[in-house]
């Protein structure tokens, strides 16, 4: 008696998820990135908060020749952890680049071209597009975080985006 079928089948029903992490993420991607195709999924972490926050759905598209600049958000393989990061580059040295989170005090040093295995072009929230941080002021985050400095100005600004939140709230 034979099997129903030898031919392997993934189906994902609309609107459900399909949990992949590691090595097994990392692949896909690669994968999918290859074809040429922009490749979606769920970001973790928040490494890049505010820009990408947790749970946040994240598009990264194939590298092009001018996509690796100062101020762009990028998955990288790690060269020693070898886990994917989404990461903005505050520095270029030829195919070297220099990454960080938005949200976190130390770089995680100089990237090899190699390792990048995309650029992320859309981030979306709550089923709408988040715009900040892709447009012209990428240039000065970048700038404020390799300073180190973006994460403690964003402290004042959160908690005035709070108190914005709340006045609205009361006469909404």
């Amino acid at each position: 008696m034979k099997p129903e079928s030898s031919k392997p089948s993934l189906f994902i029903k609309k609107h459900e998820n399909l949990p992949l992490s590691g090595q097994a993420l990392i692949d896909l991607l690669q994968a999918v990135l290859n074809k040429g195709v922009p490749f979606r999924f769920m970001a973790k972490g928040f490494s890049m908060s505010p820009f990408i926050k947790d749970d946040d759905i994240i598009t990264v598209s194939p590298l092009s020749a001018d996509s690796l600049r100062y101020g762009q958000m990028v998955a990288f393989r790690h060269p020693e952890t070898k886990k994917l990061s989404i990461h903005r580059i505050i520095k270029n040295r030829g195919d070297l680049h220099l990454v960080k989170g938005d949200n976190v005090p130390q770089a995680d040093g100089y990237i090899p071209r190699k390792n990048i295995i995309g650029r992320v072009t859309c981030v979306e929230r709550r089923g709408k597009k988040a715009y900040l941080g892709f447009g012209p002021e990428k240039i000065l985050i970048a700038f404020l975080s390799s300073k180190g400095l973006f994460s403690s100005l964003m402290i004042p600004v959160r908690k005035i985006l709070r108190l914005i939140g709340k006045k609205g709230l009361h006469h909404g």
